[in-house]
């Protein structure tokens, strides 16, 4: 359709059914997309075939850094995404321009890997389109507008969210949408991997391209074990949200990779790749000789590896009983493990800078016991997690965002689909 009839389209309802899906508050949908087709406009002027995209954040449910272990988790796509106005543009070019940012453009002839633009978007569209070739899916040009209230560095996974809705509209510009959700996930990871050069597991990426509550064992990443999870959040009385204490990921990233180095440190002691195929009764007849060599965070991390898969398995079990308190339970005690033996509450680098942990502890004493709460993400520095008690969560936030600003405190929903194309039908 052309910019007239998406325009008319958008304001005459027939998007309504969409919007209600993903986000719930119709009016406010309308006025954000009709916003982003005027941008579209504005940078690459009226077009025909005008299409819509969308790609939401994620939120952890369970399973805290155990996907780079070929660990188990439990995610959930929510209402806060990044959405797009396409049209194909018949040329080997693709320009995309996202709010704030500058146009990036790439050449779909030329797709090697580039040391300059590591860590940068331009890395990630082109590691997309670069995913799709090599298994032998078809790529083209076009031009896009983007926009995202995804929290950025708020542990919702802006960047994965970014590269499952341009392998989106790659799938659906170019191939159909032969290409499932799955594929999506694994050819994201891959961009941010290889191009953009963050060594990251497969979570953020399969919970945002699948959507829903999922459920994802990556004992072989190559072919995970994903499982949608039927559950509706609301009958458990508690409000999910998410609290953004501030902080700058930028100067973190060794943080987040000595992780993963020191799992695999373990791991390799332990004669394997991955502590997912470790046996974790000779780690602990031989912790004596392991913490020689790899150092004793090492092993609190490892430890909490074992333990959190097992608790994924809980937290699973008690979602599809609709056994809320056993959830509850375990996402607390997750959290736990996270501060005291994961340690990605704060960066050891700059110990006077604890927002997480003083997040954790308003709640905590907040709460005096019930609902639940834990470091949300990659941690070191963004958000935590909560699960607030309906009747207690305007006091929640009114006393929370006194400590960490107006609107910290984001209230969310798991929204049924992930990477998605809005038809208007």
């Amino acid at each position: 359709m052309n910019i007239t009839e998406l325009k008319q389209n958008i304001q005459n309802g027939k998007f309504d059914k969409d919007f209600t899906m993903l986000y719930g508050d119709i009016q406010s949908a309308r006025a954000r997309y009709i916003d982003a087709v005027d941008e579209f406009v504005e940078l690459y002027g009226e077009r025909d075939n005008i299409r819509l995209f969308s790609a939401p954040g994620r939120t952890e449910i369970g399973g805290n850094h155990t996907d780079h272990q070929h660990g188990m988790v439990l995610a959930g796509s929510v209402n806060l995404d990044v959405i797009a106005v396409v049209s194909a543009n018949g040329s080997d070019t693709v320009r995309i321009k996202s709010k704030g940012y500058e146009m990036d453009e790439i050449c779909i002839n030329d797709l090697e890997i580039k040391e300059s633009e590591k860590g940068k978007a331009c890395a990630l569209i082109c590691g997309v389109l670069a995913a799709f070739s090599q298994n032998g899916y078809n790529i083209g040009g076009f031009d896009a507008y983007t926009t995202s209230n995804v929290l950025k560095g708020s542990g919702l996974s802006s960047s994965a969210a970014f590269e499952v809705l341009v392998s989106n509209i790659v799938n659906g510009l170019f191939n159909n949408a032969a290409v499932d959700a799955v594929s999506i996930a694994k050819y994201s990871q891959f961009a941010e991997r290889e191009y953009f050069g963050k060594p990251c597991g497969l979570l953020d990426q399969m919970a945002s391209s699948v959507g829903g509550f999922t459920y994802a064992d990556f004992c072989d990443p190559q072919n995970p074990i994903v499982e949608k999870i039927d559950i509706d959040l609301g009958k458990s009385n508690h409000t999910l949200c998410v609290v953004d204490t501030g902080g700058n990921h930028a100067d973190l990233t060794q943080d987040y990779a000595d992780i993963t180095l020191e799992c695999k440190a373990v791991s390799n002691a332990l004669g394997v790749e991955f502590l997912r195929d470790a046996d974790e009764d000779e780690f602990y007849k031989n912790i004596s000789l392991i913490r020689e060599k790899c150092g004793d965070r090492a092993i609190m991390r490892a430890i909490h590896v074992f333990n959190e898969n097992r608790r994924v398995l809980t937290q699973k079990a008690a979602l599809k009983r609709g056994d809320f308190n056993t959830f509850f339970a375990a996402v607390k005690r997750s959290g736990e493990s996270s501060y005291d033996l994961l340690q990605n509450i704060y960066s050891p680098s700059n110990p006077k800078q604890q927002a997480i942990s003083l997040a954790l502890t308003l709640t905590k004493q907040f709460l005096n016991g019930h609902g639940a709460y834990r470091v949300h993400g990659g941690g070191f520095a963004g958000t935590i997690q909560c699960y607030i008690p309906n009747r207690m969560f305007d006091d929640y936030k009114q006393m929370i965002e006194s400590v960490f600003g107006d609107g910290a405190c984001v209230r969310l929903f798991v929204r049924l689909v992930g990477g998605y194309e809005l038809r208007g039908e």
